[in-house]
C-alpha cells in the first residue's frame, strides 16, 4: 500500500477509533450505573450485565466475533473492514474504562434524582460517538451486520429492520428494569438518534456525485468494490477540448461522502467533482419503497 493510500485509510480509522471510545464512555459512565438501556446489540450486552454481572467489554467482544465472521464470509471483506475496526475498537474502550472505574481513576455519573439528566447526557455521548462512527464508514457491528446481512438475503429495509431489533431488545428490559427507566432510555434514544442524524447532516437522504474525470471507469470500479453502490458512467465531449470523457454518476449516503471524496482524489486529483443535495433516496442500498 503506497503512503498516500495508508494516509486516506487512516483518516478514516483515527475518528472511527475516537467515536468508539466516546460511545463506550457514555455507556459505561451514564447508562449502566442509572440502570438505563441502550438498543442493539449492545443493549444485550447491558442487560447481561443487568442480569448476570458480566463485563460489557466481554459480552461485546463475545457477540461480535460470530457476527463478524458471518459478514466477513457473506458481506465481503471491503463492506466488513471498518465495523472491524469499530468492533475492536469498542471492545477495547469498554475494557479500558471498566479497569479505570474500578480503580477509581473514572467516577460515574450516578443519581437518584435526576434521571433526566442521566438520560439527556447519555443521549449526547451516545449519538455523538455514533455518529462519527457512521461518519467515517464504520459502525460497532451488531445489529448493524444483522440489518446488512438480512437486506442481502431477503431484500428487507435496513433502518426497519435495526427498528424491530431495537423494540424487542430495549421492550425485554421491562424483565430487569421499572417502566419509568424504559421511559427515561426512550428519550437517551431519541436524543442520540439527533445527534446521529446531525453529525452525519442527515439520515435516509444523500449526496449525488459527479465526476468528471479521464480516469472515471477507475474511480467507478473502486467506489463499486470498497462502498457497494451502484455508478453509471455517461458518456461526454469537453466542450472546449472536444475530447471524449465519461461521466461518473452516484448516489451515496452521508457516511460515505468523505470515502468517495478519498477515493476520487487517490485516483485522480485534477477530477471535477459536483455534490448535489438528494433529499430522499428510494431503492436498494437506501430506503425500500414498500
Amino acid at each position: 500500500m503506497s503512503k498516500h493510500k495508508y494516509w486516506n485509510q487512516l483518516r478514516l480509522i483515527i475518528p472511527i477509533i475516537f467515536g468508539a471510545s466516546v460511545y463506550a464512555f457514555g455507556l459505561l459512565y451514564f447508562i449502566i450505573p442509572n440502570t438505563l438501556m441502550e438498543g442493539g446489540v449492545t443493549g444485550i450486552t447491558v442487560l447481561l450485565n443487568y442480569a448476570f454481572g458480566i463485563s460489557p467489554s466481554l459480552s461485546t467482544l463475545i457477540l461480535n466475533i460470530p457476527l463478524f465472521l458471518i459478514g466477513l464470509k457473506l458481506l465481503g471483506k471491503r463492506q466488513m473492514i471498518y465495523t472491524g475496526v469499530g468492533i475492536a475498537s469498542l471492545t477495547f474502550f469498554l475494557w479500558l474504562f471498566e479497569r479505570m472505574i474500578k480503580i477509581g481513576w473514572i467516577g460515574t455519573f450516578q443519581t437518584k434524582n435526576d434521571y433526566i439528566l442521566a438520560a439527556l447526557y447519555a443521549g449526547v455521548t451516545l449519538g455523538t460517538g455514533l455518529g462519527i462512527v457512521f461518519r467515517f464508514g464504520g459502525t460497532t457491528g451488531g445489529s448493524d451486520i444483522i440489518a446488512r446481512i438480512l437486506h442481502l438475503k431477503f431484500g428487507w429495509s435496513m433502518g426497519q429492520i435495526m427498528l424491530v431489533i431495537d423494540i424487542v431488545i430495549i421492550g425485554s428490559s421491562l424483565f430487569f428494569i421499572s417502566k419509568e427507566l424504559v421511559l427515561y432510555t426512550l428519550v437517551t434514544v431519541y436524543i442520540a438518534s439527533k445527534l446521529i442524524d446531525f453529525i452525519q447532516d442527515g439520515a435516509y437522504s444523500g449526496k449525488a456525485f459527479t465526476i468528471i474525470s479521464d480516469h472515471a471507469g477507475e474511480i467507478a470500479e473502486i467506489i463499486m468494490k470498497e462502498l457497494d453502490r451502484g455508478v453509471t458512467l455517461i458518456p461526454a465531449i469537453g466542450a472546449y477540448s472536444k475530447h471524449a470523457k465519461e461521466i461518473a454518476y452516484c448516489v451515496v449516503s452521508r457516511q460515505e461522502i468523505r470515502r468517495v471524496q478519498i477515493i476520487v482524489r487517490s485516483v485522480d486529483p485534477r477530477a471535477f467533482m459536483i455534490i448535489n443535495e438528494v433529499n430522499d433516496v428510494h431503492g436498494e442500498g437506501f430506503r425500500e419503497d414498500s
